[in-house]
């Protein structure tokens, strides 16, 4: 039976990354925004407090026990139910990884608490960092990622902009769009613009795949993010659907797929590729989990996503 780890999960599958180990700092969901577009759904309190939300020991005793396990991963990334760098000590966890394996660390990030010195110091640490820009101003930020009420949009940009100066690593710029609010051509140039200042290694563009945390965000379509892209100085990549390799010694049974449902909406093909296993397989395991109410099917446009049910209090 696969281990049932409390802070890391995966290996999942990832559209950038390929077979990603998670490792979750934080308890659900805690984040600095509430993006409209999120698949991991609302925020129900938006939080800009660093602390030490989970214990740090405890996380890096299980990634220890990962380590020794044999299993592979593309890479380890600090990513989950919120945002990492909330996490006080989360830049020794990405040291202990660097210190213990191989395995590139990357650090998903919203970009909001790098504004604060010994954020970046932390992050600094990670071979990659993705932060995020999906706006142009105050009110777009307000609009489009709805952030904690003390959060300033220029404190963002001149956060990732510092944050360039002192990273060695690879750092991506993901730019979400959403039809109708952050779509317009001339407003993709002003987020464009930005881009130059912050000066990432690569751009790119992400739209509505999957789930999102509100019924009225409607994706892009694959040719119309080929347009924008070309407003980007490089042009920005757009992120394709995962195609990653097939995982290796990674043993799949309804608690590890339920596990990785727990942290982001998956299509069958996409449990099926991460695990290496074949649909039919898929669909049982599916079907034992629904029967047991732990998740349910969500269609999104031509896609089947299958996502955990949400716990009830004192479960």
């Amino acid at each position: 039976m696969t281990k049932k780890y409390q802070y890391i999960f995966g290996p999942v599958p990832s559209r950038r990354f390929g077979r990603s180990l998670g490792v979750d700092l934080l308890v659900p969901k805690t984040c600095s925004l509430d993006c409209v577009f999120c698949q991991l759904g609302r925020s129900r309190k938006k939080a800009i407090e660093r602390r030490e939300y989970v214990p740090t020991k405890k996380v890096i005793d299980e990634l220890g026990q990962w380590l020794s396990s044999g299993v592979e991963a593309d890479v380890i990334t600090l990513s989950g139910s919120g945002e990492p760098t909330l996490h006080s000590r989360f830049g020794e966890v990405i040291e202990y990884l660097r210190s213990k394996s191989n395995v590139p660390v990357v650090l998903l990030t919203n970009g909001t608490m790098l504004h604060l010195p010994e954020v970046r110091e932390g992050a600094a640490l990670a071979n990659v960092v993705k932060v995020s820009l999906s706006a142009w101003d105050q009110a777009s930020y307000e609009l489009i990622n709805r952030p904690h009420d003390d959060l300033a949009f220029e404190n963002l940009v001149e956060g990732e902009r510092k944050f360039r100066e002192v990273f060695k690593g690879e750092l991506f710029l993901e730019v979400f769009l959403v039809r109708g609010i952050n779509s317009a051509p001339e407003d993709v140039k002003r987020i464009a613009e930005l881009a130059r200042v912050i000066r990432p290694d690569r751009v790119q563009l992400n739209t509505a795949v999957r789930p999102p945390a509100e019924n009225f965000v409607e994706p892009l379509s694959r040719d119309e993010l080929e347009l924008l892209a070309q407003l980007f100085d490089p042009p920005a990549e757009i992120i394709a659907e995962f195609g990653g390799k097939q995982a290796r010694n990674i043993k799949a049974n309804e608690q590890a797929i339920l596990s990785m449902l727990e942290r982001r909406p998956c299509t069958a093909e996409e449990i099926a590729e991460v695990f290496d296993m074949n649909l039919n397989e898929v669909s049982k395991y599916l079907g034992i989990l629904m029967g047991q109410n732990l998740i349910q099917p969500e269609k999104r446009h031509s896609l089947v996503y299958y996502r955990a049910t949400e716990k009830q209090p004192g479960h």
